[in-house]
């Protein structure tokens, strides 16, 4: 028999509640995960990059001549 407790649940990223519902993790409702994109579709979370601002640019108008 395997004594190795199981893992504990994180709580929701969004409000910290307990995530009940495995089919939103690792939110606790569709709610918290539309409140989680809608954040970073506003730009309040966004991925750190070395870039300057004006390589961002560069590289944004070479995607779009790509496309």
């Amino acid at each position: 028999m395997d004594d190795t407790p199981a893992p504990a649940a994180k709580p929701c990223a969004t409000c910290g509640k307990p995530v009940v519902e495995q089919r939103h993790r690792p939110f606790c409702s569709a709610r918290c995960k539309q409140v989680d994109l809608g954040r970073w579709f506003s730009g309040t979370y966004r991925v750190e990059t070395n870039e300057s601002p004006d390589e961002a640019e560069s590289a944004d108008k070479r995607h779009q001549n790509e496309l």
